[in-house]
């Protein structure tokens, strides 16, 4: 029993160094912070106080604007998705008008000649029913190929035009107010090779040869 005692003794003892210890470990930043706040003078506090309220003022005020701007966003671009999504009802209409036009069976007759009044009739009203919306198809042809518009799909020789002149495109593109809604798809020129044009003047000059 009198071990059991001194042994539970013994334990307490080491308990009560251990909280004295994490007291003093404590004690000194409580009484550095305490010595600091005694420090401060009234002026300071305020001057302390000030800072702290101008800051919080500054979170609002950047927070409110980002508010502003992302509500801003939302009501000006909220149908962006939808808008590109429609622009394949365009597309369809343009190909099933060329698929059309193409069809030997029915060429050159009245029926095919209504069809395409009332596909052009679609079309117009869906152009018009997106400029209302603020979407404008973007200039392409004779245009000077710009990186931020057009997308370059192939190129084609032509000495009449100036490299990187559209001369063809192949899908309209739409901007939505400044947002680029989809880049249209175009052919662009280029000069033809010196080799080439070389052998194409030689071939001109033989076959005058051959005709004298």
């Amino acid at each position: 029993m009198e071990k059991e005692e001194s042994q539970n003794k013994e334990d307490q003892n080491l308990k009560d160094e251990n909280s004295e210890i994490n007291i003093d470990k404590q004690a000194p930043e409580e009484t550095e912070k305490k010595a600091e706040e005694e420090h401060l003078s009234p002026e300071d506090e305020i001057a302390n106080l000030k800072d702290k309220i101008t800051r919080t003022f500054a979170e609002m005020e950047n927070q409110r604007r980002r508010f502003e701007k992302e509500k801003e966003e939302a009501f000006e671009y909220g149908g962006f998705s939808f808008a590109r999504e429609a622009l394949n009802l365009l597309d369809n209409l343009e190909r099933s008008k060329q698929t059309l036009e193409n069809d030997e069976t029915i060429k050159d007759k009245d029926t095919l000649k209504k069809l395409i009044e009332h596909i052009n009739i679609i079309n117009k009203d869906m152009i018009s029913i997106f400029k209302k919306n603020n979407i404008e198809p973007i200039k392409a042809i004779n245009e000077k190929l710009d990186p931020n518009l057009h997308q370059a799909m192939m190129e084609v020789e032509d000495d009449t035009k100036d490299q990187g002149t559209i001369v063809q495109e192949i899908q309209k593109g739409f901007m939505m107010k400044d947002r680029l809604l989809r880049p249209s798809l175009v052919a662009v020129s280029k000069k033809k090779d010196e080799e080439k044009q070389i052998n194409q003047k030689n071939q001109e000059n033989n076959e005058k040869e051959v005709k004298n």
